[in-house]
């Protein structure tokens, strides 16, 4: 199955209720962030505005190993989504593994990978995109809350292995080596939670088989249904969307919210056979004809929502794509009583 690499990432739910419950406002957050509050009430962001946010939150709690530990510690299991309850109700600690590594696709922007070798277990994260190498502060949370749910699940103090960090810089060491209970190495070439592997065989106390029932089905469902990923092309289209409105998106602030630098930006879309310009173009006209089908808004309103200051340019435009005048148009496609 191919997996889920989109540009638009949903918030985890309850994440904003998490960090109220730590003492840290959204709106502290979001400012930080350097990001419309809006965003708050937004469940699905783009991935720089996701890195942003969780970039905020490890520069607010001050130490990223505190941070980690904090988070991945603090919901209560009757909290949980279904993509983690679905793991802490799994028959064992494999099982509860697995599934969480199944039900990642539905949850980027990383994914899991698991390997067992001898006496041990290695589970990998990995991220899903290539322009966003990923922040410390995700990856240690996503290492803390997989021996976590071998914590709650088995009822025991599990311990790990070894623990490892591409980044060369965690926070406190102490804070994460007692919780994790093992050494945590920094500078690796990959962050990597590695357990016993007998562990993996400790029945879960949570072990839910009609729970399981309910949700397994639920779950693989939204799996198969997973819409492919979409092209750089599609995506930029939705951002200058969003962004439209009283002026005109350049590809440095695009490219931004993306992630990337405009010169990958404009490579990426001149490879789908597109530019940004044309792709500017193609919206602005999209978002005319779809406001002009509106009688409640008015050609001036019209121009504005599509980025024109001046009415005027937008009426020479508009001509340019359909032989008409907007007025024309519309009273062509929707009748004479919609004239304004």
């Amino acid at each position: 199955m191919t997996l889920y690499t989109s540009n638009r990432i949903k918030i985890p739910v309850g994440f904003w209720a998490g960090l109220r419950q730590l003492g840290i406002a959204a709106h502290d957050v979001v400012r930080k962030a350097q990001l419309p509050i809006s965003i708050v009430s937004d469940p699905v962001v783009t991935t720089a505005q996701y890195f942003a946010i969780w970039q905020a939150y490890s520069d607010l709690i001050d130490d990223t190993a505190k941070g980690i530990i904090k988070l991945a510690t603090s919901f209560e299991t009757d909290h949980f989504p279904p993509t983690v309850l679905a793991t802490y109700h799994a028959r064992d600690y494999r099982d509860a593994l697995k599934r969480m590594a199944r039900y990642k696709q539905l949850c980027p922007p990383e994914s899991l990978h698991i390997t067992e070798e001898g006496e041990h277990c290695t589970i990998e994260i990995k991220t899903l995109h290539r322009e966003q190498p990923g922040l410390p502060i995700l990856f240690g949370i996503t290492l803390a809350f997989l021996i976590e749910l071998g914590r709650r699940g088995t009822g025991q103090p599990l311990t790990a292995k070894c623990v490892e960090f591409s980044t060369h810089s965690i926070g406190d060491l102490q804070t994460l080596e007692d919780y994790f209970g093992c050494r945590i190495q920094i500078g690796t070439n990959g962050n990597r939670l590695t357990i016993h592997r007998a562990d993996l065989d400790r029945p879960f106390v949570s072990y839910n088989a009609e729970l399981l029932e309910i949700l397994t089905p639920v779950l693989e469902q939204s799996l198969n249904e997973q819409p492919r990923t979409p092209s750089i092309t599609e995506t930029v289209k939705w951002i200058m969307k969003r962004s439209l409105t009283g002026g005109r998106p350049d590809i440095q602030t695009i490219a931004s919210e993306l992630g990337i630098s405009d010169r990958t930006l404009q490579r990426r879309l001149t490879e789908e056979g597109t530019s940004f310009k044309h792709l500017l173009i193609k919206v602005r006209h999209e978002q005319a004809r779809e406001y002009l089908a509106d009688p409640s808004l008015d050609i001036k309103e019209v121009a504005f929502l599509v980025g024109y200051e001046d009415q005027n340019s937008f009426y020479r435009a508009f001509h340019l794509w359909e032989g008409a005048t907007p007025l024309k148009w519309r009273t062509e496609h929707l009748g004479a009583n919609s004239i304004n």
